[in-house]
């Protein structure tokens, strides 16, 4: 679930911060290639990320389990096939992160350019697809659907507000 959701909060969170101060300005409205571009560039860094973070986080655990087992060598269990099965996870939590973030940048300006509009409307289908989401969570965690809602809603908000005044895209 880490991946997926991490990466989809990613897509959204890049979506608004990178072209968010474009699209609320009234400048060029959101266009199939901004959405690509954007999902590439979250695409690219949640790989990297969560394959780092993840490998590091799954190498550390062998590294403890050495410790555990009064084993010579730190680094031992990562020679073995657990090393490798380290590797796979990694890879495979790294691919659904990017895949992810990839389609959470692009949902909402793809969707804004297909649909006629304001030009902010993608702003606004960026941070009701973090609803979504936070709903969803709250109920797969055993929390409240509606604050997890609410929070991802004003976290939304507050990164909108950063894109507007970074101003990227």
């Amino acid at each position: 679930m880490l991946p997926l959701a991490l990466g989809l909060s990613d897509g959204i969170l890049n979506a608004l911060v990178l072209a968010g101060g474009a699209l609320m300005r009234g400048g060029h409205g959101a266009d199939a290639l901004l959405g690509v571009r954007v999902g590439v560039a979250a695409l690219v860094t949640a790989a990297f990320a969560v394959y780092v973070a993840k490998y590091a986080e799954l190498r550390e655990q062998l590294a403890h389990a050495s410790r555990q087992l009064n084993l010579a060598s730190r680094g031992h269990l990562a020679t073995t096939r657990l090393g490798r099965a380290v590797a796979r996870e990694a890879s495979v939590a790294a691919a659904v992160a990017s895949a992810a973030s990839f389609l959470g940048a692009l949902f909402p300006l793809a969707a804004g350019a297909l649909l006629p509009g304001p030009g902010w409307a993608p702003v606004v289908l960026a941070v009701a697809a973090l609803a979504v989401l936070g709903f969803a969570l709250g109920g797969a965690v055993g929390g409240s659907g509606i604050r997890w809602a609410f929070m991802l809603t004003v976290g939304g908000v507050a990164v909108a507000v950063i894109g507007l005044y970074l101003d990227i895209a």
